[in-house]
């Protein structure tokens, strides 16, 4: 009687067994085969970089940065980020995420000329791009012989990109508190000063940075902003948010696209890896420059450090992060305003509408921070009704703040308060009586079923 494997005490199919399993592939054998033995994992025919970086350890160089392009270009069409009749500026910081963001644009804009010069009815029109770049040297112990010659560099950058031609912008941080007769850089200097807490000078620092940006926008004829914001900038973003207790406003910061300033900001890094836009920039030899880079301090220099150490010991960390928070809800803002304009094309008006967030998907808020411009939660507001009825200027204003802005910018003395406020530029005292008026009319309507009317009020 034959014996079988299961059976047999003289051990005569063990040998077998033995080689059967070493002829059996290792997982990373399998890993290999799959990808055709070591190839780029797209175009199966050139070696994969060796790198750390995200993609880098499956596609070549032609095909990782195939790759990073259509992450943008599918934000930019998802999301109507950009359309035939914008005008759009890119925000450049020197950094890599601004010059691969720039880059992009570029290429964007780049085909769409090539498209329209092919056309026959020239229907599309190619939409523009310009360059802004915040000085903030007056603000910074930067020699300047060192800042002029970031400059200089900067002009290079831009100068150098292939037709259309891109107008460079410099704009001095101080120009949003300059009038008729100042330049704006003692106020700001009072203003920094007037705050005592590391982090909260960083966060106003970074608003007046962003007011700067809008107010060149908006005198240049601009109608979109474009930030460099990556994958490493959101997380950190989404944890210091959560730190200094902004949640209710945190989903609005971290969207592709945020419309509740005056010209709408677009985000169409937010899925690439900081260690992707540096390996690009290695890879295709673009220039950086470092113009004024202050390290930051305090809770924003522990997240930072925090997150770095994370993506160090795994490197789908900062992205874990941002897919996290997506799923909070956004707000009405987080989308761009629907196009009405018959010279914009069919086909865009109704990408714009398909992309666009039902209102049911989205928060309503038309109440903001008066420093800051965060969405203002219904108890900050309640907290505000409860101290209109107080003369007191100062006590006002700071119940017109977020609980952040309150804690880390805001002096506590209230005779402090008063110069501080004075010391704001006009964009954003003139916002902040805007958003007061808001506030009593959303107020108002909350409270309306509690309200007597005139006859009412008669009868009793």
């Amino acid at each position: 009687m034959a014996c079988s494997a299961s059976t047999c005490q003289s051990n005569c199919y063990r040998n077998e067994e033995h080689e059967d399993e070493s002829s059996l592939p290792s997982p990373k054998s399998i890993a290999n085969n799959g990808n055709h033995h070591g190839l780029c994992f797209k175009c199966k025919t050139n070696r994969p970089m060796s790198s750390s970086s995200g993609d880098g350890e499956r596609f070549c160089g032609d095909c990782f940065r195939s790759n990073l392009f259509s992450k943008f270009r599918q934000a930019v069409t998802s999301n109507a980020m950009i359309t035939p009749t914008d005008n759009v500026l890119v925000a450049f910081s020197g950094g890599a995420s601004s010059r691969v963001a720039l880059q992009f644009v570029h290429e964007m804009q780049q085909r769409a000329q090539k498209n329209f010069e092919a056309s026959m009815d020239r229907s599309l029109p190619v939409f523009g791009v310009g360059v802004a770049f915040v000085d903030e040297s007056a603000i910074c112990s930067v020699p300047s012989c060192e800042v002029s010659q970031g400059f200089e560099e900067i002009r290079d950058i831009v100068s150098n990109l292939a037709p259309p031609t891109k107008e460079l912008l410099i704009v001095p941080i101080e120009s949003v508190c300059s009038s008729e007769s100042n330049d704006g850089k003692d106020q700001l200097r009072k203003l920094l000063d007037a705050v005592t807490d590391a982090t909260g000078k960083e966060d106003l620092q970074a608003h007046l940075r962003m007011l700067s940006l809008q107010k060149v926008a908006s005198e240049n004829g601009y109608n979109r902003l474009v930030l460099g914001s990556c994958t490493l900038r959101i997380a950190c973003h989404v944890i210091l948010a959560t730190v200094k207790g902004k949640g209710y406003s945190l989903p609005a910061d971290i969207q592709y696209v945020d419309a509740r300033w005056n010209v709408p900001v677009v985000l169409p890094l937010r899925d690439c890896l900081a260690a992707e836009l540096n390996m690009l920039c290695h890879l295709d030899g673009f220039k950086t420059t470092e113009v004024i880079r202050s390290p930051c301090t305090g809770i924003n220099g522990l997240v930072s450090s925090f997150v770095k150490l994370l993506r160090e010991e795994n490197p789908s960390r900062e992205s874990t992060i941002v897919r996290t928070a997506g799923k909070l809800t956004p707000f009405h803002f987080n989308r761009i305003p629907e196009i009405n304009d018959s010279n914009v094309p069919l086909a865009t008006r109704r990408r714009q509408k398909r992309h666009n967030l039902k209102p049911n998907e989205s928060i309503s808020s038309e109440s903001f921070c008066s420093i800051c411009n965060s969405p203002l939660s219904r108890s900050d507001l309640l907290s505000l009704g409860n101290v209109e009825t107080c003369h007191t200027n100062s006590v006002v204003f700071s119940a017109e703040c977020c609980s952040s802005c309150q804690f880390q910018i805001l002096p506590k003395d209230p005779v402090l308060v008063e110069n501080f406020r004075t010391l704001l530029p006009q964009t954003l005292l003139s916002q902040a009586k805007h958003s007061k008026a808001d506030n009593l009319s959303l107020l108002r309507a909350q409270i309306q079923d509690c309200l007597l009317s005139d006859a009412q009020d008669d009868e009793t």
